[in-house]
């Protein structure tokens, strides 16, 4: 199963994280949303979007790179998130992934460091994250996307 990663790490590279040890797992292509064009996915089987919450919402980057994309029918996809409130902020991405043809099989977030805004006075929360037992629950959540693929 040919896989493609593309991901939004803007700030602290929790994000980045993710998407490699996700990669690993997979023996995926990994690469930003700057560097990728619609025409890479037709290569592949598989397609993970991943990025950083900002302001409670993916990456506006990644957002327009995959609203601009063609419908593309059938295409196994899934969608990943890191935020200070490690909460799932992936259901928008979700829900434009399926209007364009998508098939999601998976969703997953976990928690990243974050010092945005008022967060920057206190020194950030969840400093550490993702850690070991985020990146371990990538590299399972990647594994898992086998059996559905």
């Amino acid at each position: 199963m040919e896989t493609l990663i593309i991901y939004s790490s803007i700030y602290h590279g929790n994000t980045e994280k993710i998407a490699i040890a996700m990669g690993e797992t997979l023996n995926a292509k990994t690469i930003k949303t700057a560097d990728a064009k619609s025409e890479d996915l037709n290569r592949f089987d598989l397609v993970g979007f991943g990025s950083g919450v900002y302001a409670m919402r993916m990456d506006g980057e990644l957002i327009h790179f995959v609203e601009e994309l063609p419908r593309i029918e059938g295409k196994k996809a899934f969608v990943f998130t890191t935020s200070g409130m490690g909460r799932d902020f992936s259901g928008s991405m979700a829900n434009i992934l399926i209007k364009k043809g998508f098939d999601i099989i998976g969703r997953f977030d976990c928690k990243g460091f974050d010092d945005w805004g008022p967060l920057k006075l206190k020194g950030g929360v969840n400093k550490g994250k993702p850690d070991g037992t985020d990146i371990t629950a990538a590299k399972e959540f990647a594994r898992g996307l086998f059996l559905q693929a």
